[in-house]
Order: C-alpha cells, then structure tokens, then sequence
C-alpha cells in the first residue's frame, strides 16, 4: 500500500497527528526533496527522491518512473509513505508517481492523506478571507470547480453542465460519522456540510 501524505506549508508544528501516526508506522518513507526531509526527521529516516524541475517532460517522466519502481518494491509488501509539502491531491507530484506505479502495479492500492494546503497556509499568512468564490489555477484554465454548502446538487450539476462540466462528486459530512460519497448519480437534496467538485 502507498499514501501520499501531506505535510502541510512546511511549519513542523502544521504537520497532523495522523500524518505522525503514518511516518512512525510506515515501513518505508519517501520524501521529494529536502524540505519534506527536514519536516519528516524528526519522526523518522526517509529517502529523498530525485523529482527535477525540469521544462523537459522526458527527463521528469523518467524521475517519475524510477521512483515508481523503487517505492513499488515496498509497496507491494507493506506500508510506503511519499511525504510531501501540501496536499497529495493539490497541484502535487503524487498524483503522476501514483499514476505510473497503478499503471505497472494494479495490485497496489495507492490513497491519500490530506495536509494543510498552500491554498489555505496562504490565507492565514496574508491575513485574508477567502469566502464569496475565488479561483484557483495553475495557469493552465479552469478545468475543476468545487462548490462548498451545495444543499441543491442535482440542481447544481445541471446549471454547470451547460458550461461544460461533466463530472461530478458530492461528498456530504467529509471525515466525519454518516461521510457519503456520490459519483455523477448525485441526490436531489443535501447537508449544509457538502462539497461538490465538477470537472470537465
């Protein structure tokens, strides 16, 4: 099994307690270079991987390949941990190491834990409100949209349809008792506590 696992902005003391359960837990932890090494020192040894920063997707496609491997060996056993700075699921090099292992491993169940993202560290230091919408992007266009509070989502779903969304995800009560997760059969009605994510 492998867990992408989010280590927050990079303030120690943003790190969670179950980020620090799983780096104690895990029979091996990898990190993507030296910030999420200092971050993971303390509870752990970890093995930095090389992830160049490169215009050349040949040169990162190989890193992301190589490290594949070497984190399937483990893996495929046991618990392997790919720390990182943020969340796995934001804008992260987990998704394409995730990705090339599932590609060659199907058998390994590849999930995630979240950490404080730089969208919400970045909130905090700035001393700012993020309510009323806003958007966040790579600069490569928008392609996902989330929705907080939706209590209308079928109702929603619709209305974003007609500008090119086709994909969509409520989650109600995330992380918390009664959590449900709807996959494009979205139910007409639901909590105050709801997310929706669209994607085109």
């Amino acid at each position: 099994m492998l867990v992408g696992l989010g280590l927050g902005p990079g303030d120690p003391e943003l790190l969670t307690l179950r980020a620090v359960r799983l780096l104690r837990e895990a029979d091996a932890v990898f990190v993507p270079g030296g910030i999420a090494h200092k971050l993971v020192t303390p509870y752990r040894d970890a093995e930095v991987l090389p992830f160049p920063m490169s215009d050349d997707e040949a040169v990162v496609q190989q890193a992301v390949e190589e490290s594949a491997e070497k984190i399937a060996q483990v893996a495929g056993k046991s618990l392997a941990v790919f720390a990182l700075l943020g969340d796995p699921n934001v804008y992260s090099t987990y998704s394409r190491l995730a990705a090339a292992i599932q590609e060659r491993y199907p058998e390994i169940l590849c999930t995630t834990v979240p950490g404080i993202s730089a969208i919400t560290a970045f909130a905090s230091v700035a001393g700012i409100t993020l309510s009323g919408g806003f958007m966040v992007s790579d600069g490569s266009g928008e392609r996902g949209r989330i929705l907080l509070k939706v209590r209308h989502p079928r109702e929603e779903a619709a209305r974003l349809a007609k500008e090119g969304f086709r994909e969509f995800v409520l989650i109600e009560r995330m992380f918390l008792d009664g959590q449900r997760v709807y996959r494009d059969q979205l139910p007409e009605s639901s909590t105050y506590l709801s997310i929706l994510f669209a994607r085109r």
